[in-house]
């Protein structure tokens, strides 16, 4: 085996310009694939923990992923008569009993933590305008557990909801709207016409200008007062763990108390999609610069092969099987591909730290955002795999040509 990588570098010096031209091409690719590899991969990342951070993992609504059949549906499976336009029953809408469906829901599983919510809208009066908004009811001891208003609050906390009940908690572009500061009362409409007062305790900045300036959070009791819906909640938001469980276990959530729990896969499913598409297209792109260099590696060992055919003759006439022949050129190949290597993943490196060290202020943002950039190991593993595998078959086609020279032939002919 050193014998035949002797002669398979020999046979590459023979000929350095070439060798050198088509070296760079792996070198190239290999840093350019790290470069946008670690870049979309670092977006993606960076925008599924935002997905994953700003939303509950699991939103449970007193909804049915199906319809409840009819008792004349349930009494009558092989009817005639289709049942239509049946009106439903006026209910107060919302989960019953939502403390003992969530002491289930811990005692099932210890590692998720849940918390009631119970939204509605409402109206805020101030500087001459009216702002509807989203209103909020939590426990105020579980809104930073299931919530991250607590590491965008730009005034005050959390926790002065919880020595303040008549507290409201409210976003910094909405105050700005409304012309209001810390301490200052504001009034609030709710749904069903009634009208109270809270005290802004809290102000919170998420970058969102929708959220910022719809969003208000106030303790669950003074919603469900305000609303006239007791002992009821809209939706639980659970947090797990490993947000990556939430689609298993949301189903068996669903199956076992009925109402309908959405998974944040199953709420974003329409934007995951277009992210598996988008690395789709990614890979192929940067991985076509590897194939570039891979035609430039198969240039230059069909060129050798072509040049060296006597030669090839009389090492085959000295013993040398057609095997230990192909092995020579697809070694050039695999030499090629691991300096390639080497120096394409340390030039690669350079260029993920340089793309780190990029920060980008978005039209309408208020401060700079880093680019995200990915050091995982496995695109380091897949530039190496594409870039070896690419340089071996680029030089197993010339390499098996070569193997099936007859020396008798060559020898005559010259």
């Amino acid at each position: 085996m050193k014998l035949l990588s002797s002669i398979a570098i020999r046979y590459l010096l023979a000929r350095k310009r070439q060798s050198i031209v088509s070296l760079l091409g792996i070198i190239l690719g290999v840093a350019f694939f790290l470069a946008i590899s670690s870049l979309m991969r670092g977006t993606e990342t960076d925008f599924i923990r935002r997905l994953v951070d700003n939303s509950p993992h699991i939103n449970i609504t007193p909804e049915f992923r199906l319809p409840r059949e009819q008792p004349a549906v349930i009494t009558y499976p092989d009817r005639l008569v289709e049942i239509r336009n049946v009106k439903p029953v006026n209910e107060t809408r919302g989960i019953l009993n939502y403390n003992q469906v969530i002491e289930s829901l811990k005692f099932s599983n210890p590692d998720i933590v849940a918390s009631p919510t119970l939204n509605d809208q409402a109206i805020i009066r101030g500087a001459g305008r009216n702002y509807s908004v989203t209103l909020s009811g939590m426990i105020p001891e579980d809104i930073k557990k299931v919530t991250t208003v607590e590491k965008y609050m730009v005034e005050g906390t959390v926790d002065n909801i919880i020595s303040n009940p008549d507290g409201v908690i409210i976003g910094a572009n909405l105050a700005k709207n409304l012309s209001l500061y810390m301490g200052n009362n504001l009034t609030l409409t709710s749904s069903t016409g009634q009208v109270r007062n809270f005290k802004i305790v809290g102000m919170f900045r998420t970058g969102r200008s929708q959220y910022d300036e719809r969003q208000a959070f106030v303790t669950l009791k003074r919603v469900q007062a305000l609303t006239d819906r007791a002992n009821r909640t809209s939706n639980i938001l659970v947090k797990l763990s490993d947000p990556y469980q939430a689609k298993e276990i949301a189903d068996d959530i669903e199956s076992r108390i009925g109402y309908k729990a959405v998974s944040w896969q199953e709420a974003s499913e329409d934007m995951i999609s277009s992210l598996v598409v988008r690395n789709i297209v990614m890979y192929t792109v940067v991985s076509a610069v590897l194939v570039v260099a891979a035609f430039g590696i198969y240039n230059v060992i069909s060129t050798v092969v072509i040049e060296k055919h006597k030669d090839i003759s009389i090492l085959k006439s000295m013993g040398f099987r057609a095997s230990d022949i192909k092995n020579i050129f697809v070694t050039q190949g695999l030499v090629l591909g691991v300096i390639g290597c080497l120096v394409g993943i340390p030039l690669g490196c350079v260029l993920m730290f340089s793309l780190s060290q990029v920060s980008l202020k978005a039209p309408g943002s208020s401060e700079a955002i880093p680019m995200p950039v990915d050091w995982g190991i496995t695109q380091f593993l897949i530039a190496i795999a594409f870039a070896l595998g690419s340089a071996s078959i680029a030089a197993l086609l010339p390499a098996r040509k070569a193997a099936i020279v007859e020396p008798v032939d060559i020898l005559r002919g010259s």
